[in-house]
């Protein structure tokens, strides 16, 4: 089949995919280790209004800064509106688009890539890398790179099957370069405490080879094998001054996107329809009402998850009772 019938998260302890078990962070499970839970919990206690220079002030701010490619910028664009008019997300919360389109996770992790292109810089004038992109967007907004301390990044190769080949190589990839926008990410925001990651919607309906399936639901893997080396130990994502340099934050899923375009998710019931895509020769971005399904699934994530009503919701205040289209309500434990 060209892709699979069961999501990540809902697959059982005997169903695999190309040699993959299930669940987002393996083993069937879709909640973090208990020791990498506590970490992630650790982290988010640390997050607390900054000002300019990255000191606690009560007048600070919180940055939520999400980077990614074109997909990633319509989404948060949508994400930002409904958050910004949203009652329950505290003022001191505020949201900036560092996606950039063109700039897939291979031009992130290297900004002079082979097909890597400038972008114009708003507000600062003249062009520059991704990097330096995000960064004028922070200006724009009034806030600096001390004050960054969530991100949320959602990414993809561009023509993987083209450049890359199949599962796992392209995967692989994926995962190595979203291993280095982490770690250039905490030298760039040294207050940055947690990454929220997102593997791809369903791109079922593409009718160019951007990024389809089943690349677009093999993402995931990516995803899950960069957490899962954090997990274990590797040096190269350390969190814990105590074991050694901090070079990333803690890493864990954000909400799970993907579903079989028509076919209801488990336990939300979510579908990707045709009209949630741009029209052809696309099928790849998300049309408006695309963006703003995506977005409501980051929103719905953002009031209900664990690790970040917190800081995130103003204090003393619940999100009321609603049904949730994200996998906060989804899965268990909200991932």
């Amino acid at each position: 089949m060209s892709f699979p019938k069961k999501n990540t998260p809902e697959m059982g302890p005997h169903q695999t995919y190309k040699g993959q078990e299930g669940g987002l962070y393996g083993g069937g499970l879709n909640t973090p280790p208990p020791a990498h839970q506590a970490a992630a919990e650790r982290a988010v206690a640390q997050i607390t209004p900054l000002d300019a220079a990255g000191n606690p002030a009560p007048d600070g701010k919180i940055v939520l800064l999400g980077l990614g490619m074109s997909n990633t910028r319509l989404i948060f664009q949508s994400f930002k509106q409904m958050a910004d008019a949203d009652p329950l997300k505290t003022p001191q919360v505020v949201l900036v688009n560092g996606a950039a389109g063109g700039q897939d996770a291979r031009v992130w992790a290297d900004p002079y890539a082979d097909y890597g292109r400038r972008l114009s810089l708003p507000g600062v004038g003249g062009e520059g890398t991704a990097w330096e992109y995000a960064d004028a967007m922070l200006a724009l907004e009034g806030v600096t790179p001390a004050q960054v301390q969530v991100l949320w990044i959602y990414q993809a190769l561009m023509n993987p099957g083209q450049r890359y080949g199949p599962f796992p190589g392209h995967a692989e990839l994926l995962k190595e370069c979203l291993g280095v926008m982490v770690r250039e990410a905490k030298r760039r925001y040294p207050n940055l405490q947690i990454v929220f990651l997102s593997s791809r919607t369903y791109v079922g309906y593409a009718v160019r080879p951007l990024n389809p399936e089943p690349f677009a639901y093999e993402s995931a893997f990516a995803v899950r094998w960069l957490i899962q080396e954090q997990i274990a130990g590797n040096p190269r994502y350390n969190y814990d001054p105590e074991k050694g340099p901090v070079v990333a934050p803690v890493m864990v899923w954000g909400p799970y996107l993907w579903a079989d375009g028509m076919v209801p998710r488990k336990g939300d019931g979510l579908v990707w329809e045709r009209s949630d895509f741009t029209p052809v020769p696309d099928g790849t971005h998300p049309s408006a009402s695309g963006a703003k399904k995506a977005a409501q699934i980051l929103l719905d994530f953002f009031h209900s998850d664990a690790l970040t009503q917190g800081w995130f919701l103003s204090q003393g205040e619940q999100p009321p009772d609603q049904v949730m289209t994200g996998q906060a309500r989804s899965f268990p434990k909200g991932r």
